[in-house]
């Protein structure tokens, strides 16, 4: 997911700003659309909290490495948990059979002007993203995340 948010797409041809905070963002709907392919399976739940468990530990390691202390990083962590969960449940619309809600991403991301057509590739992006990952076996699906091209 990592890989993913680097993409240049998204500061390149959508401009959204170089930014930890939009780097996160990404990842987090990554992770919202992989949560959401996996949880209808229950042998899928320890992946599923794994998965959770990795990022988040990732995130908090990061922030300790860029110096910030605990009070600091136990703050944003909060802060960020907080996000994830706005995005999980919300992004991703159940009732519509593979509708993204790109707006509940693009009121965190810091861009450099928002508009429609940064709207409309975001969209288009995790709506090809979210196919690709109901498209792969889900025992492979971590395995096989990199194999997405956009």
């Amino acid at each position: 997911m990592v890989k993913l948010s680097r993409n240049v797409y998204f500061y390149k041809d959508i401009n959204l700003e170089d930014k930890l905070e939009n780097r996160v963002i990404i990842i987090f709907a990554h992770l919202a659309i992989i949560l959401n392919c996996l949880k209808n399976n229950k042998m899928n739940k320890s992946i599923s909290q794994e998965l959770y468990d990795n990022v988040f530990l990732n995130i908090e390691n990061n922030l300790r490495e860029m110096g910030h202390g605990d009070v600091t990083v136990n703050k944003k962590m909060k802060d960020l948990n907080q996000v994830f969960h706005d995005i999980l449940l919300k992004f991703v619309d159940e009732k519509y059979s593979k509708k993204i809600k790109i707006n509940e991403i693009m009121k965190f991301l810091f861009v450099t002007k928002k508009n429609d057509e940064i709207s409309v590739k975001l969209n288009d992006y995790f709506i090809k993203y979210y196919n690709f990952c109901f498209d792969i076996i889900h025992k492979n699906m971590i395995k096989d995340l990199d194999k997405f091209k956009y």
